[in-house]
């Protein structure tokens, strides 16, 4: 079966990464590792936390088209190898990107066929109470945090679909059931269609 590249984003607080977490590798899907010049963390290895690299490989790799998307964040470079998304694709795996709004345009401008999923919980409200209760950060990052979340919202119709994320299972579920309605598409099919003459 054909793989596919799904891409999640959603404000912070809106529960991608627990979504993401819950996602079955036993159903196709696998997570995909970005590049960084920041150095390991402890318990991080490369090539499953991140693939660490130099800033003068990483500037190498976004000019040679080597970056599905790339992004400075605290100093530090970030980017989506090309290469590991097609691998894992053509492995016929459900490739998940968990990124911004910005590098999920990125990468649709270099993948049409990528699925774009935005992720977001009921309420204003209810996202504030998640940044409260994740007591991370002071009163004044969670101000920013809000603000930009309300910039974001208008940038849903860029996306495929959108989830409510009231429920961590649900959310899953809904995932589940796009990828399933995804991979049924025509398009996606040609074996199937081409294997319908033999």
């Amino acid at each position: 079966m054909q793989g596919l590249l799904v891409i999640i984003s959603g404000p912070s607080g809106s529960g991608k990464g627990t979504v993401v977490k819950q996602l079955d590798t036993a159903k196709g899907y696998a997570r995909s590792i970005s590049v960084t010049t920041r150095a390991p963390r402890a318990g991080e290895e490369d090539g499953q936390d991140y693939f660490f690299t130099t800033p003068e490989e990483f500037t190498r790799m976004r000019q040679e088209n080597e970056l599905l998307e790339h992004a400075l964040f605290v100093g530090h470079n970030y980017g989506t190898p090309r290469h590991y998304v097609e691998k894992q694709i053509a492995e016929g795996k459900v490739v998940v990107l968990e990124i911004e709004i910005q590098g999920a345009l990125q990468v649709r401008g270099k993948f049409p066929d990528a699925v774009l999923i935005f992720l977001m919980p009921p309420t204003l409200h209810e996202l504030s109470n998640r940044l409260v209760k994740r007591a991370t950060e002071d009163a004044v990052t969670i101000d920013a945090r809000l603000k930009r979340a309300l910039e974001e919202v208008p940038l849903i119709n860029e996306y495929d679909y959108l989830i409510i994320n009231d429920e961590v299972d649900c959310a899953v579920a809904k995932i589940d059931a796009i990828v399933d309605a995804e991979r049924l598409r025509p398009r996606r099919c040609q074996q199937q269609i081409t294997h319908f003459f033999i």
